[in-house]
């Protein structure tokens, strides 16, 4: 699949400069071709492997219900550096789930945030909830791969993929009873991203230009997705009030990682997180979009 080339900005294709994400994804990009596995045998591998536990399911709450928290077991980030290299993913699970956690958020990229395919494996194997494979999915391998070490959920990002790439993989993990949570930044993104066809939309409130942290990013984009997709809030949730802000706003989800991963405790940690009624997705004055009730998503995305 070819790169998608510069990314789009406020309704119209422009350049920006490199980021971060450039140097992440050229190392994925070099490493999926230098992949010479068949895909034919992949797939019929991760078909043949045991069923995932139903993310969507977990996210999927209707107004008034408390907003799903989605744990994250980090150990770096390529902004904030280490966080607990030294981490028991399977400890760490066992306490986001005691906590309340409706999902688990687990890294595997090596490279950039010490995570691993074991890292996924353990926390998994110590839970019950759902797992998403945190990683930068660049090709239909890496959908088969999430499937085979365990996860129930993908990440696909739409700023590192074409608008081929992201329909062609939304798709991929819809057959192996995957679901996909796509990251959007902006509005324009999030028309890419339902035009793929996702069902699970995450507002990722994180700056890929300068990795500064927008928090009325989410907000601003809330009214704008549509009611039978399930909506998740990424980035900058620290306290109570941003996971109740957000909840207000619609969203169904809210993924935290680095707050959680520092604290002391990290069970009464989630727990604080917990309990915060969603509310009607509204339309922000600055995006115009019609007002929609938050409601459930669909099974799978």
């Amino acid at each position: 699949m070819k790169s998608p080339g510069p990314r789009r900005r406020a309704g119209r294709l422009a350049p920006v400069p490199p980021t971060y994400l450039d140097d992440i994804l050229a190392a994925h990009r070099a490493r999926a071709g230098a992949d010479r596995r068949d895909l034919a045998a992949l797939l019929d591998a991760a078909v043949a492997s045991p069923l995932p536990r139903d993310f969507a399911a977990a996210l999927g709450r209707e107004a008034g219900v408390g907003a799903a928290v989605i744990a994250e077991v980090k150990r770096r980030s390529p902004a904030k550096g280490p966080l607990d290299l030294d981490l028991d993913p399977a400890a760490v699970a066992r306490a986001y789930e005691a906590g309340g956690a409706a999902c688990l958020s687990v890294l595997t990229d090596a490279a950039f945030f010490s995570g691993s395919p074991a890292d996924l494996a353990a926390a998994r194997a110590a839970c019950t909830v759902p797992v998403l494979r945190k990683d930068f999915t660049v090709g239909e391998a890496d959908v088969c791969d999430a499937r085979l070490m365990g996860a129930d959920a993908v990440l696909l990002i739409v700023a590192a993929l074409s608008d081929g790439e992201l329909t062609a993989l939304c798709t991929l993990a819809r057959e192996l009873e995957l679901a996909a949570l796509v990251e959007v930044h902006d509005e324009d993104e999030l028309a890419r991203a339902l035009d793929a066809g996702a069902e699970m939309v995450g507002v990722n409130q994180r700056d890929l230009v300068t990795f500064a942290v927008d928090p009325g990013r989410a907000v601003r984009l809330a009214g704008s997705i549509p009611p039978e997709c399930v909506g998740v809030a990424e980035s900058g949730i620290r306290h109570v009030d941003d996971v109740r802000r957000l909840a207000d706003a619609g969203y169904q989800g809210v993924l935290v990682g680095e707050s959680l991963v520092r604290a002391p405790d990290r069970q009464g940690a989630v727990r604080a997180l917990t309990g915060q009624r969603i509310g009607a997705r509204r339309a922000s004055p600055e995006t115009g979009a019609p007002d929609a009730a938050a409601g459930t998503g669909r099974s799978r995305a």
